[in-house]
């Protein structure tokens, strides 16, 4: 049976719970500097994973970004502290929906899917992670953030339709990158109880640690269908040390601060960041409507980060 905390407001069952932000006010400098590291590294992990996959399996890819993760978050003495027994299922479990499958799926899918593309479905995480919240907190986000929910929604349909067309995004890709991105949504709201309890460092590197265990298997077969590149490698580095390091860190932070709804709308930037890096340096081609629907999605991640009030 689901039990309520008096504390902070979460309904968890044994398993599966989620709890709200500590602060409903708008974004406060340090919130706005975490969303901002975040939007930056994560916008180009799409590149870095389309060059990693150039010359390593995906699963190769999917366990380098760990190895690298782990060691930076394994630098800092709080990411040791312990955590207790009983909460190392949740930890499993996370490490499975937030890493090990997603970071499986997205260089399986950019295979086929541009990585331009592949920014734009990510950004469909928020409105996942306030479905998912919606659930276990049994409210509805408020009105003001479930109008930017839907605007940003809109821009990122607005952005990713011309691409669908022409030829290099292939069904199972997108629909490999719409399950990920689901799971993201689902992982967001189960970190920000742990979180809380813990601290972002510990919480991350058992998780990712776990991730690691899952994935190596996978990574070892895939070690036989690579071939060395370093362009390949140092992309690889630079996704792992950055990406699952230290930006998968702040946001970590981020939604225990602000909540895991609010808190994911960082994705609404990964479609700017991805388009400008796969036109850049992978001759991905930009349509002029994509310019019109960053617009939508930078307006929707405005108005779900604005103070919200809560009706009784």
């Amino acid at each position: 049976m689901a039990s309520s905390d008096a504390r902070t407001g979460e309904r968890s069952g044994p398993l599966i719970r989620t709890a709200e932000g500590s602060r409903a006010q708008a974004f406060a400098p340090t919130d706005w500097g975490l969303f901002g590291f975040c939007a930056l590294v994560w916008g180009a992990s799409f590149y870095f994973i389309a060059v990693g996959v150039d010359n390593f399996a995906p699963a190769v890819v999917a366990g380098l970004r760990l190895v690298f993760g782990c060691a930076v978050l394994a630098v800092a003495p709080a990411a040791r502290r312990r955590i207790g027994r009983e909460d190392m299922p949740r930890i499993w479990f996370l490490g499975l929906v937030w890493m090990a499958i997603p970071f499986l799926l997205f260089p399986i899918a950019e295979q086929w899917v541009a990585s331009s593309v592949a920014g734009m479905i990510n950004a469909g995480v928020p409105v996942f992670a306030a479905i998912v919240a919606a659930a276990l907190l049994r409210r509805l986000p408020g009105r003001r953030q479930s109008i930017g929910l839907l605007l940003g929604l809109a821009g990122v349909a607005v952005v990713t339709i011309p691409s669908a067309g022409e030829g290099r995004s292939s069904a199972l890709g997108v629909g490999l990158l719409v399950v990920a991105v689901a799971l993201y949504g689902l992982a967001v709201n189960l970190a920000v109880p742990l979180q809380q309890k813990y601290g972002g460092l510990p919480v991350t590197l058992r998780t990712q640690s776990a991730a690691l265990v899952m994935v190596t298997p996978f990574a070892i077969v895939g070690l036989f269908h690579s071939t060395f590149a370093w362009s390949s490698f140092w992309a690889l580095v630079a996704l792992g040390i950055a990406g699952t390091g230290l930006a998968l860190l702040s946001m970590t932070i981020l939604v225990g601060r602000v909540g895991a709804t609010r808190g994911s709308t960082v994705t609404y930037m990964f479609p700017v960041v991805a388009i400008i890096l796969g036109v850049l340096f992978r001759d991905e081609t930009l349509h002029p409507v994509a310019l019109a629907g960053t617009v939508l999605v930078l307006a929707g991640a405005w108005l779900v980060s604005r103070a919200e009030r809560r009706a009784a």
